[in-house]
């Protein structure tokens, strides 16, 4: 019974895992369609969030496209003021200067009248250390070695190894150089935020600049004066400076001190009107951008410091003076005689140009010692010294300048004879060469004496000006003089001179130049009045040194209209070929003037007027030798009261 027989044991186990498979077949196909269903509802909704994402991306992309390239707007002030500083505009004339600051400095700019850069401070850096936080000094070294190529670095691995919490690295570093140590990332190293002191035109009037030290406090010049002002308000100070005018003084001063081997010179250009000193040239000079190492002679202001006996421009003020207190007029004659003095002769350099006896025109024009010794004496030396000390000769010449020295004048007690006579043309005292300019503007100007000044005019406070007894003054040309147009500006000072003997010492001036030892100044169609002095110069042990001159020339034009003063001094100078061995100012001041007035003309608007010579050089036209008014007894032979061998002295009266 085969059909009975069971199966195998092993026949019913085989048999079972078929039918689990077919059950885990089906459950399998069941399970398989719920499985990509999920699937592909997570890859919608993946495509969905990255949908959202690149659309809301896409629009802030947009949004910035629209904001900064194609429709992007201006930044609020208020937003990147901190950062970042306004574009400077183009301004060739200067008008917005008073707006222009930086951003990162505290002191403030300087500028010379048209607003081109003196002196400015440039944001720098100070690099210093915290060696506790160092973990490898000389590692920490050579990676600041790399920026700071000038690093000595033995001595900064030494500094970097002291159990300190703070060492200077290095000053005044540029922000180029801050940047890149930054980026060395060396633990430890941190920057002080501070500020330098720079002269962008160098030489240019580097004495009248001055400097400031390390913690940026002035130590000399209008750096100095104004030390308060430029460190409380950022609004730049504007000079009276001219740039261009100092160039011109500058290049002309050095040709003619090379030309002639002075050891030293000065010029100075000032606006008789206003007392505005528009150049202002001391040579040697130096680099400002090197104060610290520049030598004490390059550092010397003459023009303000410098003491020199002013030689013959000082004939001027005597002329001035006598006319004034009424002691002299225009007629009187003077004797050139040679006069002994004690162990002393007063004479003049050369006589066989001129005659014994000189009306005041030819005292001027000649230049005479005996004849200016005469008009001093006749004046006497108490008047002698109040006229001096109300012109200013006895004090500091008050300009913003710290380095302005005192003059050297004698004692009042040891005022006698001889320094009447030695003052009167211009030897025994020693004035700074400004003060000679402030003398003359004061001849011309109406009779005004102004206070000079290196600060613009419309920049000078209330509290600059002179005190109560300084009043406005409008000169108002006599029928003389009536082609004259000077009240167009009013002098502001005070009053030394009447307007007439103003006119008369104008005329006086323009006679020197025309027909005297100043001919040499003279530029067609400016219509020059000058004198010129040269004094013997003082040796180290006292004694004058024969030979050696102090030539000087001071200035003014127009004549026919006063606008500038332009004064040269040569400290020292050797004769040339061209002089014939002569070092008088005649020889190389007055010539150097001619050059200096030639160029700054021009720039200073004012040109030559030939088309009116005629008609100009009537109006200051003066006789050499004038005629003697009737009624009057003019001083001359037998009639000199200020004849020192004469016992008595008395005071002239005219008739």
């Amino acid at each position: 019974m085969p059909q009975d027989v069971p199966p195998p044991s092993g026949s019913r186990r085989a048999a079972r895992p078929g039918k689990r498979e077919e059950r885990r077949d089906s459950q399998t196909a069941v399970r398989t369609p719920s499985r990509r269903l999920n699937l592909d509802q997570m890859h919608s909704r993946l495509l969905g969030v990255g949908m959202g994402f690149l659309a809301i991306y896409g629009a802030v992309a947009l949004k910035a496209t629209f904001a900064t390239v194609l429709m992007p707007m201006e930044p609020e002030k208020r937003q990147i003021a901190p950062q970042v500083p306004e574009i400077p505009k183009s301004d060739p004339r200067g008008e917005m200067a008073g707006d222009f600051v930086l951003p990162t400095v505290k002191r403030a700019t300087i500028t010379d009248r048209n607003g081109q850069a003196l002196a400015l401070s440039l944001p720098v850096a100070q690099v210093y250390a915290n060696p506790m936080e160092l973990i490898d000094p000389e590692d920490a070294t050579k990676k600041l070695k790399t920026v700071l190529p000038k690093l000595d670095e033995a001595e900064t691995v030494r500094r970097l190894s002291l159990k300190k919490q703070f060492v200077y690295i290095a000053r005044d570093i540029s922000p180029v150089q801050e940047i890149a140590i930054n980026n060395l990332g060396i633990p430890g190293i941190y920057f002080e935020a501070g500020e330098r002191r720079h002269y962008p035109l160098g030489r240019t009037a580097a004495q009248i600049m001055g400097s400031v030290d390390i913690d940026d406090h002035g130590i000399a010049g209008v750096e100095r004066f104004f030390d308060q002002r430029l460190n409380s308000d950022r609004t730049p100070l504007r000079l009276s400076l001219d740039v261009r005018v100092q160039a011109v003084a500058h290049d002309e001063l050095m040709a003619a001190k090379d030309e002639f081997s002075a050891i030293g010179a000065s010029a100075i250009v000032m606006d008789v009107r206003t007392g505005e000193i528009l150049a202002m040239v001391s040579l040697p000079d130096y680099d400002a951008n090197d104060f610290n190492h520049a030598p004490n002679d390059a550092r010397f202001n003459r023009a303000v410091t410098g003491m020199y006996e002013p030689g013959s421009t000082f004939k001027l003020q005597t002329a001035a003076m006598g006319l004034q207190l009424g002691v002299v007029h225009i007629w009187d004659r003077f004797s050139t005689i040679p006069i002994r003095v004690g162990r002393f002769t007063i004479r003049d350099m050369k006589t066989d140009h001129f005659a014994p006896w000189l009306s005041l025109p030819g005292v001027l024009a000649y230049s005479s010692n005996p004849a200016a010794a005469h008009i001093a004496l006749d004046v006497g030396a108490q008047r002698q010294q109040d006229w001096l000390r109300s012109m200013g000769f006895f004090n500091r010449v008050p300009v913003e300048l710290p380095e302005a020295g005192r003059p050297l004048v004698p004692a009042s007690k040891n005022w006698g004879l001889s320094t009447v006579m030695t003052v009167g043309f211009g030897h025994g005292v020693a004035e700074p060469p400004l003060a000679i300019v402030r003398g003359t503007a004061a001849t011309v100007n109406g009779g005004i004496l102004l206070k000079p000044t290196l600060v613009a005019r419309d920049q000078q406070d209330e509290s600059q000006t002179p005190d109560a007894k300084v009043r406005p003054v409008v000169y108002k040309p006599d029928e003389a003089d009536s082609g004259d147009d000077i009240g167009a500006q009013t002098p502001v000072g005070t009053r030394v001179l009447s307007e007439k003997t103003s006119a008369l010492l104008r005329k006086l001036l323009r006679l020197d130049v025309t027909l005297g030892s100043g001919k040499s100044a003279e530029v067609p169609g400016y219509y020059v009045g000058g004198k010129t002095g040269t004094a013997e110069k003082i040796g180290a042990h006292g004694g004058y040194l024969k030979h050696v001159n102090v030539s000087a020339f001071t200035s003014v034009f127009p004549m026919n209209n006063p606008h500038y003063a332009v004064y040269v001094m040569l400290d020292s100078p050797q004769g040339t070929a061209a002089t014939h061995g002569w070092t008088t100012a005649a020889w190389n001041a007055a010539p150097t003037v001619k050059k200096i007035i030639s160029r700054v003309g021009p720039i200073l608007n004012q040109f030559p007027d030939t088309a009116n010579k005629d008609a100009i050089d009537a109006s200051l036209a003066i006789p050499m030798n004038p005629s003697v008014p009737a009624g009057y007894r003019a001083l001359g032979p037998g009639n000199d009261p200020g004849d020192p061998r004469n016992q008595a002295h008395t005071p002239k009266t005219q008739h």
